[in-house]
């Protein structure tokens, strides 16, 4: 799913201080380094780290990602420097603290056959949304409240953070605008469904979010789905008095449910579980 990065110049030799930062970086396993690894590792001043990063990016030995970022281009990538890594590991250092949610997470996990072109990055800092060798990398800014339910998944060797199978899903019906609309989301719970998802989190995860349309949507469709949700009762308990659009990426048209104080704006028979 990589993209590749287009060097500009056939790369240029290395001083003798730059291949010892390099070996010593690359053989602790680091792909992505900082201007304040160069500096510890070289035990040179700030200003002094960044030159010699600029030379590196110019020779092309680095790629700079993100401001103060730069990605190592490896012996293997040739002498023209055409290379990139694995997109996960690019969006770890978008944001800190972060997860991949949504869209991606789906992905992940095997919920979706779709491969999103996108990154979902979640975080509850300030963040910007940006484009790094060709692959989107969407920012989601979330409250500390709803900053949870992720594990460290390892990348290449290299630790970062994921939503759960359970957090993927509530994240979604959260927000599903960022994973393709409500028939994505119906269609990762089938499956998650098949994966032994353990809908008692799911229901304690929704409970911790607090969102009335999110609970709502994840009722609904498990209802829809002939998904048995063991705190379905609480969760019915705990609906919110407005109405909530049953999927927001779509018309607002559609008939009102005051069983589940959803307005139902996708046809139900599409949400079904033979639904392609």
């Amino acid at each position: 799913m990589s993209s590749t990065q287009q060097a500009k110049n056939i790369r240029k030799g290395l001083s003798t201080r730059e291949s010892r930062l390099l070996s010593h970086l690359a053989a602790e396993g680091h792909q992505i380094i900082s201007i304040d690894d160069i500096e510890a590792t070289l035990e040179v001043t700030s200003n002094t780290a960044r030159e010699i990063a600029s030379r590196l990016t110019e020779k092309g030995w680095l790629d700079r990602l993100l401001p103060g970022k730069y990605l190592i281009i490896p012996l293997a990538a040739g002498e023209e420097a055409v290379y990139t890594t694995h997109e996960y590991l690019i969006a770890s250092h978008v944001a800190e603290p972060m997860y991949i949610g949504y869209y991606s997470a789906l992905s992940h996990h095997g919920l979706t056959k779709q491969v999103p072109r996108t990154v979902y990055v979640v975080t509850p800092t300030r963040a910007q949304s940006r484009e790094i060798h060709g692959v989107p990398y969407q920012v989601a800014m979330v409250t500390e409240r709803k900053f949870f339910g992720y594990e460290s998944t390892s990348i290449e060797g290299t630790a970062v953070n994921v939503a759960d199978l359970e957090k993927t899903l509530v994240d979604c019906a959260d927000h599903p605008e960022y994973c393709g609309g409500v028939r994505e989301l119906a269609k990762a719970m089938v499956v998650a469904d098949e994966q032994d998802c353990s809908w008692v989190t799911v229901g304690e995860y929704l409970q911790r979010l607090d969102n009335g349309a999110a609970t709502k949507r994840i009722v609904y469709l498990a209802d829809q789905l002939n998904i048995d949700l063991p705190t379905r009762e609480a969760l019915v308990e705990s609906f919110t008095s407005g109405y909530s659009l049953l999927d927001p990426t779509r018309s607002e048209q559609g008939t009102y449910d005051s069983a589940y104080r959803l307005r139902i704006n996708v046809d139900p028979d599409t949400l079904g579980p033979t639904e392609s």
